[in-house]
């Protein structure tokens, strides 16, 4: 019997991250008309890291859910658009107007974008508001940057992408007419990105892409991308278990000769999925868990002093039926992110 008092950790791996830039600033011919999604943690990559990397990179726009959000990475870029809360005066960021609410409440003088929904019926307003919510825009002595809409079905075997962008040229067409100049309009996002040419986008909205995953189907010809982030974890203790033994809550796993297991420190309370023990995960490394993951721990036969859980989110969900985003975005903002330089 050993014990390990080590910590879970990831590790980020900054020459994928410059590789999947580069690949996009190839479509965009301009570094400086990318804004990199860093919300909800960078996609669980690590807010700050990420800002940092970007910045090193030569971006100079992000992407974040909130104000928040925003304030912890001002150092590392010359705009931040926030998606998800109200206006106010700030000098480098715009805000996000989901609604006709939104605009009555935001501060006099910030800087805000207007997001209309084209077919998504999520956030946005509708195209019939459009003339309401640009005079209200003006009414309450607000500063519009920019326009912008959400594509629906960007990633999806379906022509759908194009009829949304058809009735988002109507809308600038609108915007235009209303007499609104120097507006920047903006619906790429990473799959967008991946599918339409990006040479004439004056701002794309990159974000699972810059992480080294496209969830286009395969038909659809795609940049090489290469994943960011892996899921590493490090032995707790180690132990024999004899033929018939029973591991973990509810002794699910019976070992079927005598085996010797250990104890990662890995489980649910640092963002993995309890039910990834129903069919039991197999990691990277070609190891499967052995019985209930619990809130720390998973159980796996081998002795090894630290285990890759998975270098490749997008693999590891089609294990669990989900999608890369999840798995990465739900991933502990405690777990310790270490920088690998190549």
């Amino acid at each position: 019997f050993s014990y390990n008092s080590t910590m879970a950790f990831i590790k980020i791996n900054k020459e994928n991250f410059f590789h999947n830039l580069s690949q996009f600033t190839k479509k965009t011919a301009s570094k400086d008309s990318i804004g990199i999604v860093l919300k909800d943690n960078a996609y669980g990559h690590g807010l700050e890291l990420m800002a940092k990397l970007s910045q090193e990179f030569g971006l100079t726009q992000a992407v974040v859910r909130t104000f928040n959000e925003a304030q912890s990475i001002k150092p590392y870029f010359k705009q931040i658009l926030v998606l998800g809360d109200r206006a106010v005066v700030d000098d480098i960021c715009s805000f996000t107007l989901n609604n006709l609410e939104q605009i009555t409440k935001a501060q006099k003088g910030s800087t805000v974008e207007l997001k209309v929904d084209t077919g998504m019926h999520r956030n946005g307003i509708a195209f019939e508001e459009l003339e309401e919510a640009l005079s209200l825009i003006n009414k309450q002595g607000l500063i519009l940057k920019g326009v912008m809409t959400h594509n629906r079905s960007a990633d999806e075997l379906s022509s759908e992408l194009f009829w949304q962008q058809k009735c988002f040229d109507e809308v600038k067409k609108a915007v235009k007419s209303f007499g609104f100049k120097n507006i920047r309009f903006h619906s790429f996002n990473s799959a967008t990105s991946l599918r339409l040419p990006c040479d004439n986008q004056t701002f794309i909205r990159l974000g699972i892409g810059a992480y080294g995953y496209s969830e286009l189907p395969l038909v659809y010809e795609s940049l090489e991308l290469k994943p960011v982030l892996s899921l590493h974890a490090n032995k707790i203790s180690t132990r024999t278990l004899k033929k018939g033994q029973r591991v973990g809550y509810g002794g699910t796993f019976i070992a079927p000769k005598e085996m010797t297991i250990s104890t990662y420190n890995l489980g649910y309370g640092d963002g993995w999925m309890r039910s990834s023990s129903l069919t039991p995960f197999v990691t990277a490394e070609n190891l499967a868990f052995l019985g209930r993951v619990s809130m720390d721990y998973v159980s796996l036969e081998s002795d090894k002093e630290e285990i890759c859980i998975f270098d490749n989110a997008l693999e590891a969900g089609k294990q669990l039926n989900t999608i890369s985003y999840e798995l990465v975005t739900q991933l502990h903002s405690d777990i310790k992110r270490i920088l690998v330089e190549k």
